[in-house]
Order: C-alpha cells, then sequence, then structure tokens
C-alpha cells in the first residue's frame, strides 16, 4: 500500500526564487501541452500523442523563446507534460464512456495566480533525503525539512507544494506493509451528523468541534480588511495572505482532528460502517456551510484507508437504506422522520433515540453485506503505535 507523508519546507530565499522559477516552467509546459491538443482538436485534425508532445518539448528547449526551460529539472517538465497528458485522456474517455462515474470536464490551464503551484520529481531526478536532515532537489539545493517521524521506505517520487499561506511542503509516496493491530471484538456502526458529528452504534456521541463556525468571526475580520484594500497594493498581498493563513488554521485543526477520532475508532474496533453519503449533494443545500465544516468525506476516507492498512473491515451502507426509519429491535421500517424528531417509539414498545437507532441499524447492514466474515478470536501481539498523520497516495501536482 502507498501512502504520503508530507513535512512543512525552510526554503531559503534563493530556492524559494528557484521553486517559484521551477512551478513556472512547469506551468508553462502543462499549457502548452492542453493548448496543443485543444487546438488539434477543434480544429478536427488528429489529437498528438504523448510522444509527439515529449519530443514537441524537447525541440521547444532549442528555440531562444523557450531556452529558459533549460534552468529547470527535465523530470519537473516531464511530469507536468505527463499531468496534462493524463487530464486529457481522463475528459476523452470519460466523452466516450470509457471512464465510469461522474463526468469529467475539458483540462484547464494553470494560472499564475492559483493559490496553489506545485512540482513533482520523480525517482529518476534523483532526489535524496540527506543525513543532515535536508531534501536536495536538482537545480534548487539542499532545502530544510521539519521532520516529525521517519519515512518507513524510500520515497518513489516527492512532490513540493506552495500553498495560498505562503508554506512549502514535501509530500513523499512510500509503499508501506500492512500493519494488523490485535484482533478485537467489537464492531462499530456510525451515523454522521451535524450537531453530533459521528454517533457509534454502542451509544457513544461525540460533538461535532464546528471549527468553521468557531473561527468564523477572525475570518470575517481578515475578509473585511481584504475588501477596502486597493487591488494590485502590497497591502492588499499581505491581506490575501492572512485570510489565507486564517483558513489554513481551520483546515489543518479539522484534520488533526479528524485523523485522532479515526485512528481512535480504527483501533478499538475490528469492524467499522458508515453511510455512503451524498455530501456533493448536500454542500448544494441550505446546510452547505455546516456540511462542508463536517468534514464527513475526509473522514470516511481516512477510516477506509486506516483499516485496510491495519488489518480492519470497512464498510459503506446503500445512502438509501432507512437507517433512520427502521426499527432496530423489530425491523419495521415506519414513516419519514422530520430532523426536529429526535426520538420516537416503535409500536413494538421499543424506544429510540433517532440517531443511535440510525447507528445500529448501519451497523446491522454492514454486517449482512460484508463479503468476509470479521475475525474476532486471534492475537497478534502488542498493537504497533497507529500513524494519524499518514494520507493514501495520490496525485497532489
Amino acid at each position: 500500500m502507498q501512502l504520503r507523508y508530507s513535512f512543512r519546507l525552510d526554503p531559503t530565499p534563493g530556492q524559494r526564487i528557484a521553486l517559484s522559477r521551477a512551478f513556472g516552467c512547469a506551468r508553462v509546459v502543462f499549457n502548452d501541452a492542453i493548448a496543443t491538443r485543444r487546438t488539434a482538436y477543434l480544429a478536427g485534425e488528429k489529437v498528438p500523442t504523448d510522444a509527439a508532445l515529449s519530443k514537441a518539448l524537447t525541440e521547444a528547449k532549442k528555440i531562444p523563446e523557450r531556452e529558459w526551460l533549460n534552468e529547470v529539472s527535465a523530470p519537473v517538465l516531464q511530469q507536468a507534460l505527463a499531468d496534462a497528458n493524463r487530464a486529457s485522456r481522463n475528459f476523452f474517455d470519460s466523452l466516450s464512456g470509457k471512464r465510469k462515474g461522474r463526468k469529467v470536464g475539458a483540462p484547464r490551464f494553470r494560472s499564475r495566480r492559483n493559490s496553489k503551484q506545485s512540482i513533482r520529481f520523480t525517482a529518476n531526478a534523483h532526489f535524496r533525503v540527506l543525513d543532515n536532515g535536508c531534501l536536495r532537489l536538482p537545480k534548487i539545493g539542499e532545502v530544510p525539512v521539519r521532520w516529525s517521524r521517519v519515512l518507513p521506505s524510500t520515497p518513489s517520487s516527492v512532490t513540493v507544494i506552495l500553498d495560498a499561506a505562503g508554506r512549502y511542503h514535501a509530500s513523499f509516496v512510500v509503499k508501506v506493509g500492512e500493519r494488523e493491530l490485535p484482533t478485537t471484538e467489537s464492531q462499530v456502526g456510525i451515523d454522521l451528523g451535524l450537531t453530533d458529528f459521528a454517533v457509534l452504534s454502542d451509544g457513544t456521541k461525540i460533538p461535532a468541534p464546528r471549527l468553521g463556525r468557531k473561527a468564523a468571526a477572525k475570518l470575517r475580520t481578515a475578509q473585511k480588511e481584504l475588501a477596502r484594500r486597493q487591488k494590485g497594493s502590497a497591502n492588499r498581498a499581505k491581506s490575501v495572505r492572512k485570510v489565507a493563513k486564517a483558513h489554513a488554521r481551520v483546515g489543518d485543526t479539522r484534520r488533526d482532528w479528524l485523523h485522532k477520532l479515526s485512528t481512535t475508532i480504527i483501533r478499538e474496533n475490528q469492524a467499522v460502517y458508515v453511510e455512503d453519503l451524498a455530501v456533493s449533494s448536500l454542500a448544494r443545500t441550505r446546510l452547505a456551510r455546516s456540511v462542508l465544516d463536517a468534514g464527513w468525506a475526509k473522514f470516511a476516507m481516512m477510516l477506509e484507508y486506516k483499516a485496510k492498512l491495519h488489518g480492519r473491515t470497512f464498510g459503506k451502507v446503500n445512502r438509501w437504506f432507512p437507517s433512520t426509519r427502521m426499527c432496530s429491535e423489530c425491523g419495521v421500517i415506519g414513516e419519514k422522520k422530520p430532523l426536529s424528531v429526535r426520538s420516537w417509539t416503535c409500536m413494538c414498545g421499543a424506544a429510540h433515540d433517532r440517531d443511535v437507532n440510525a447507528a445500529r441499524n448501519i451497523l446491522a447492514a454492514g454486517r449482512a453485506d460484508s463479503p468476509t466474515p470479521v475475525e474476532t478470536m486471534s492475537d497478534f501481539g502488542l498493537p504497533e503505535q497507529l500513524s494519524m498523520k499518514q494520507e493514501p497516495a495520490g496525485n497532489a501536482a
């Protein structure tokens, strides 16, 4: 299994200039490839192949208008070209129906004003993690890293990211083996909500932190200050950075909270089941701010990959399953219940808390849908330390 480990970088002023140059060159290569494919497609001509675009990039370095591309490591440009090729391929596969799922739009040009910039170094770029704690990047130098833990294996690639708050990060992709935890007999169903972030089938209720709501006053003040600044001024740039830092602080706190909660649940339960919520649809309703502040999708993703990493069972229950309307005692499905109804009594006489009943039904449905039985009678020794800062690997560029 591949995981992504992220660390803060502290580049020197000269290295910041070199990174800015690399971001710009990668952006130009990406945009050139998208423009070439788009022009050919609109003209009804054959779209250039990946090999043709790679050859065109090599030739572009020889002409005066693009010779500054040689100032950047070649693998960085090749990775930008690969990203453009993948974006175009996903678009055409989506049009033809070859790619399943949600429709993919046409790739868009990257802007220098984008709040996030990134470049990727693969193994053939010969980046190295040095003994002195620095990360050596070709044509950039030895960049100091704020290490918080040791990488479990040699990274296959590293993505250098500049976020909207002006922070630099190094995101390493490493391969890790399964780290099984001692088997436990406990299994849990989870009902996600807004007042209580998670209600477990054993009756435990975890209040929602509402981090975005709590930081709303500071965010509002920073955004009002930004609105008063003159466009193009140095003070406006400072205000933009201040707003970005406020948002980043909320995002970092939410991510840390979700990591800790998901780690605890995976460590204490052999099987975990959640409801497959349509977060993107709920984000278009009047509850959008609260839904996005909760971070349900991120939480479910964390549970899924941590369960896979540590030998646990994870499952999602169909979103149309009537978990709220069904009695967890007799199985009778009642009428629809508005959100104002927090408790109810079934005709069988069972009194239910709305959310606890839903969590119990999710657990029962997850057990029924589980393709493999859950092991509950073995011992793997002492539990390992379960990292709370790992992320499943993906394309961060």
